[in-house]
């Protein structure tokens, strides 16, 4: 079980952003969608993530203005999280916020297994000539060796240096087509840290995003795999929200569940066979 309790921690960040800007603003938004009065603060596994002590808000990271110092701050304020005896659950921003929070988590976790949902492997080398963009955060990841396991879900925008660079790394691609098939990861095991792109949801379910990709997972089959057994989930982040996209406020209620979720899996105790009850 993780003996650390969750936190939220806003990563008000898109410098990254290859395309639109607008992720910045999304923490408040998806910190007003998950205290709404329209639901309720329990999981659908029965965790209230709202009792006293169980999902704490560390606020939003004060960030420098240029991308390296922002990177040297983002995995100093993780750092300081888990210090504090909590793990993060940080509400992006964009996807290349996702590096140096797993800076400040791998070291605590060996072995770190990655679930990232998305509908790119954002696997580039680089990107625009950025080696930090939001399209190359896994690639980083892996050359750093942060992640003894990288599994991608709901992928469906894979080009040829993708695909070289997946296999350089070992990744686990589980794209919609193997996903349309029935294939499923297995995530049994050691701790797991969850990286959620809201662009793997089909833009039916979350329009508010950047990079729409049609053909995506719905927000139940994504919540079917947070709620199947795995190992304990140690940290998460719900990024690429953009609240710029999405005039009618549907993403936000999205990214609340999602968040919730997660917190309720990182509450619940923990089965001697390693999976919640």
């Amino acid at each position: 079980m993780n003996a650390r309790r969750p936190s939220l921690v806003g990563i008000p960040y898109d410098e990254g952003s290859s395309f639109l800007r607008g992720a910045a603003r999304a923490p408040a938004l998806i910190r007003e969608a998950l205290r709404s009065p329209a639901s309720n603060t329990w999981s659908e596994g029965g965790v209230d993530t709202g009792a006293p002590g169980a999902l704490e808000d560390a606020g939003d990271l004060a960030l420098p203005a240029t991308p390296a110092e922002a990177r040297v701050a983002i995995e100093a304020g993780i750092r300081a999280l888990l210090r504090g005896g909590r793990s993060p659950i940080a509400l992006g921003g964009d996807h290349s916020v996702t590096y140096p929070i797993l800076r400040g988590v791998a070291p605590e976790y060996p072995g770190l297994t990655v679930l990232h949902f998305d509908a790119h492997p954002d696997l580039y080398d680089e990107f625009q000539g950025d080696r930090f963009s939001h399209a190359c955060p896994f690639s980083r990841v892996m050359e750093e060796g942060l992640a003894g396991r990288l599994v991608q879900v709901g992928v469906r925008t894979v080009n040829a240096h993708q695909r070289a660079q997946a296999e350089r790394f070992g990744a686990e691609v589980l794209d919609m087509r193997a996903w349309a098939s029935g294939a499923r990861p297995d995530l049994r095991g050691g701790p797991l840290y969850v990286s959620v792109d809201v662009d793997a949801l089909d833009p039916a379910f979350a329009p508010g995003v950047s990079h729409r990709e049609p053909g995506g997972l719905s927000v139940r089959e994504l919540l079917s795999v947070l709620q199947a057994p795995s190992g304990p989930i140690v940290g998460a982040d719900v990024v690429e929200f953009n609240p710029d996209q999405d005039p009618l406020g549907l993403t936000a209620p999205v990214c609340a569940k999602l968040v919730k979720e997660l917190a309720g899996r990182m509450l619940a105790p923990e089965t001697p066979a390693g999976r919640s009850p």
